[in-house]
């Protein structure tokens, strides 16, 4: 009886470690779905933007919860080119997870896809080493939109982050300053079937890229093989 009990909770345990990597690679695939569809949409994501940045988050499916004042949750996946002077191929997503922040409110609680590109090598560093707050500990502000818009901008030139988000097929920059950014490590460790930290993975090449990552890089490595930022190593 010891021994079936054992074999049972044996089995329990495998069949809940596939589960929980069965659900990180899907939200891994979900992350490229949604970045092909955005880069392949009329007014998207202007090419001298994403040409400059470091490192892309993709954040699927973000849902608003209600208490108290109201806020937000969500997972995802972040990719940066490969290197430490960011100029490789986009490489192993990271996952990670955003909280709060009042953006929630403002899209009506409906499920929203959102991406955040990282346009310094500062703001890449400090999100893969512990949790930041938006606005706060890094500047972001919403991303121009359009395939002639410019980079250029005083607010896109001040800003480490650029945010986008995607609701009801409506595409656009919107700002997620007061929201926190943070590696999810728990899901690396269920993607990846090991312990490894999201500063590892990006910058001391851990693990190789899974199967579920094809898509996502894919689309990223075709829009923006090269980056074209002034501001590496900085």
């Amino acid at each position: 009886m010891k021994t079936f009990c054992a074999v049972f909770t044996l089995l329990i345990m495998i069949a809940s470690s596939a589960f929980a990597q069965t659900k990180e690679q899907d939200r891994v695939e979900n992350a490229g779905q949604v970045m092909k569809e955005i880069l392949n949409i009329p007014d998207d994501i202007p090419q001298s933007v994403i040409d400059k940045a470091d490192c892309v988050v993709v954040l699927p499916s973000v849902l608003k919860f209600a208490f108290g004042f109201g806020g937000s949750y969500g997972r995802g996946v972040m990719t940066c080119r490969s290197g430490e002077d960011y100029k490789g191929p986009w490489g192993a997503p990271t996952m990670m997870a955003v909280e709060g922040g009042s953006f929630g409110l403002q899209l009506g609680g409906q499920a929203t896809d959102f991406v955040l590109l990282l346009m310094s090598p500062r703001s890449a560093r400090s999100i893969l080493n512990s949790k930041v707050k938006l606005g706060a500990d890094i500047s972001v502000a919403a991303g121009p939109v359009g395939r002639n818009a410019s980079a250029e901008t005083d607010v896109t030139m001040r800003a480490e982050i650029l945010s986008y988000s995607r609701a009801r097929g409506l595409f656009a920059g919107i700002s997620l300053s007061g929201s926190t950014l943070r590696p999810d490590n728990s899901a690396n460790k269920k993607l990846y079937g090991r312990a490894v930290s999201a500063y590892d993975i990006v910058f001391n090449n851990e693990v190789k890229a899974p199967e579920s990552a094809k898509l996502l890089l894919s689309e990223l490595n075709k829009k923006s093989p090269i980056n074209k930022s002034n501001a590496q190593g900085e």
